[in-house]
């Protein structure tokens, strides 16, 4: 598959249903919408918020009630009104920098969690959040640093196993080999999560491990035109995990194939999503 067929799939997938909004434009120059309120959570949040319109906590509840229509950028704007009333909330600015990260807003990201992490040094959340804007950044020094104090912060073994994921892609991608098979210790192999609907998680530590093989990992792909978060969250997460194992072990040809393949889907929130769609824009060859 050529990149220009790529990005051509990239557009198709994304294109737009009725009574959506566009909420940004990818660096390969596809357009993502929000999803339409059919049942009226935003609305309903809207209502409550107009009741009290300087509650932090009301306009917390619109804001995720606007993330889960996908409006991204309007949770965004309704966040930055809940930190004009409480400017020193750690959890809004954490909030804020994730909400940013799926509109590409990687700098701005990375500067909300930093805040984050300043105002609340226990904040796991900030945290990874952070690691993620820096990693995106290609900061991968940076991103690892982040990702050990999420391990370390982690209130439990999934948040663990999931921050051990990221700490291992952004020290392999630094070049630290070493130090990412040592990270890979903080899930031995008695360790297992609590949720079942996270398994893919550990799925793609025991991949690293060498205790699972690809195939084994690898979720089944989602449905052509599938918008349910749930269902594109664990192909996402482990292909672009494998896409990306590939890519620093030399094979930056089958790294591609993995992209490719995530970006036939709709739901461009995923960091699997816009992991690969990142490394897509970079060119990606073998170790960078």
């Amino acid at each position: 598959m050529t990149p220009m067929h790529a990005l051509c799939l990239l557009a198709l997938a994304a294109a737009a249903p009725a009574q959506t909004k566009l909420e940004v434009t990818s660096r390969l120059g596809a357009k993502f919408y929000s999803l339409a309120d059919e049942k009226g959570a935003v609305a309903a949040a809207r209502k409550n918020l107009a009741e009290s319109p300087k509650s932090a906590d009301l306009l917390r509840k619109l804001a995720q009630a606007q993330v889960s229509v996908w409006e991204d950028k309007e949770a965004v704007a309704t966040l930055t009104r809940a930190l004009a009333v409480a400017p020193q909330d750690a959890g809004l600015y954490t909030e804020r920098g994730h909400r940013e990260l799926p509109l590409r807003e990687f700098k701005r990201a990375r500067a909300d969690l930093s805040r984050a992490a300043a105002l609340d040094p226990k904040n796991m959340a900030a945290y990874y959040h952070l690691g993620l804007a820096h990693y995106f950044l290609g900061e991968f020094d940076a991103a690892a640093g982040a990702f050990r104090h999420a391990v370390e912060t982690a209130p439990n073994t999934d948040e663990r196993i999931n921050s051990t994921n990221w700490l291992y892609a952004a020290l392999r991608r630094a070049g630290h080999m070493e130090a990412a098979a040592k990270a890979l210790e903080a899930v031995p192999p008695e360790m297992t999560n609590k949720e079942p609907h996270t398994r893919f998680y550990l799925n793609l530590v025991r991949f690293f491990q060498g205790r699972m093989t690809e195939a084994e990992a690898l979720p089944p792909e989602p449905p052509a035109g599938n918008t349910d978060t749930e269902v594109e969250l664990p192909f996402d997460t482990v292909a672009y995990g494998i896409g990306n194992w590939h890519l620093y072990n030399g094979n930056a040809a089958k790294a591609r194939e993995y992209f490719e393949r995530i970006l036939k889907g709709r739901v461009w929130i995923t960091w699997g999503f816009i992991g690969a769609e990142t490394e897509l824009a970079r060119k990606p060859s073998a170790g960078k």
